[in-house]
């Protein structure tokens, strides 16, 4: 199914057997295009040989705590896909975890690790 085809689904076919299909497609190929990513950042770090030049070792360390950063993020977003795919799994996937209501095709389209609604999201969001 493509992406065109879901929204074009009626409304009561909201996260149907199909649906929940086309997202955990969705979700384990973001997960594997994730880990290759991870995968390929450690491999980078462990090939890297330190310069010998004292001013060579701020840069390199500099990056190499962005690499970590960024590596913190991506383990966090892979752990972030394993839950939506828990929630597929557990019928779950596609409801707003405070209020119930669907999250919206649209809003898991762009966010498919997405837990609230839009308008929960604000909530929170205003509250913060």
């Amino acid at each position: 199914m493509t992406e065109q085809e879901l929204l074009s689904l009626p409304d009561e076919a909201y996260m149907d057997a199909a649906q929940q299909e086309f997202f955990r497609e969705l979700l384990l190929s973001q997960r594997a295009e994730l880990q290759e990513r991870i995968s390929g950042e450690f491999q980078v770090m462990r090939e890297f040989e330190p310069s010998s030049d004292p001013s060579d070792l701020g840069t390199v360390e500099e990056q190499r705590q962005w690499q970590l950063r960024l590596l913190e993020r991506e383990k966090k977003l892979l752990d972030k896909i394993d839950e939506a795919l828990e929630r597929i799994s557990r019928a779950e996937y596609g409801w707003c975890k405070e209020t119930g209501e669907p999250i919206g095709l649209r809003r898991l389209l762009l966010r498919p690790t997405a837990t609230l609604s839009i308008e929960a999201k604000e909530r929170h969001m205003r509250e913060s």
